[in-house]
């Protein structure tokens, strides 16, 4: 049975082609599930990041940082919301949940970007030291620019190596 019919000259598709269309727009749904984008700022899942959270005390205003790993983005829309999670003090873990819209926080830098094979990171709530805050690291890739780039360079650099010898 197809979820999602297609009208086309007049008939509705079924079959193969309206399977393929759920399929692929499931996995579309499955993978933005997993980042959020606050400004102009994108978090994955297992990135290290610094939440900049705006603190009232009296009068005053100031800003804490809280650095830690997304260990979970949950939601849909304005009720999205993501955890970070930090060792602080004495091996205590500690967590936050923030909604993404959130008015108190100031801005979001990230550290580090993770490379993880899950939606949610709980696992690491039972590691204790540093195996509770280690992710893999995603390296980019580079655009094609760069990498024409970093192969001029290592042209020059062998040709020096070889005019020295």
């Amino acid at each position: 049975m197809c979820l999602a019919p297609v009208i086309l000259d007049d008939e509705t598709l079924t079959g193969a082609f309206c399977f393929f269309l759920f399929v692929s727009i499931s996995v579309r749904i499955r993978y933005m599930a997993n980042q959020i984008k606050i400004d102009k700022t994108t978090l994955n899942v297992g990135d290290t990041i610094v939440v900049y959270q705006k603190i009232q005390e009296e009068k005053k205003m100031r800003t804490q940082p809280f650095e830690g790993i997304v260990i979970r983005i949950k939601g849909q829309g304005d009720n999205k919301t993501f955890t970070v999670r930090k060792i602080a003090a004495a091996n205590i873990g500690v967590e936050r949940i923030w909604p993404v819209n959130s008015p108190w926080i100031e801005k979001i830098e990230i550290k580090r970007r993770g490379k993880v094979r899950r939606a949610k990171l709980y696992y690491l709530r039972d590691r204790i030291g540093k195996k509770a805050v280690k992710v893999k690291e995603r390296k980019e890739k580079k655009t094609g620019a760069e990498q024409k780039k970093v192969r001029k360079t290592a042209r020059k650099t062998n040709k020096q190596t070889l005019k020295k010898k």
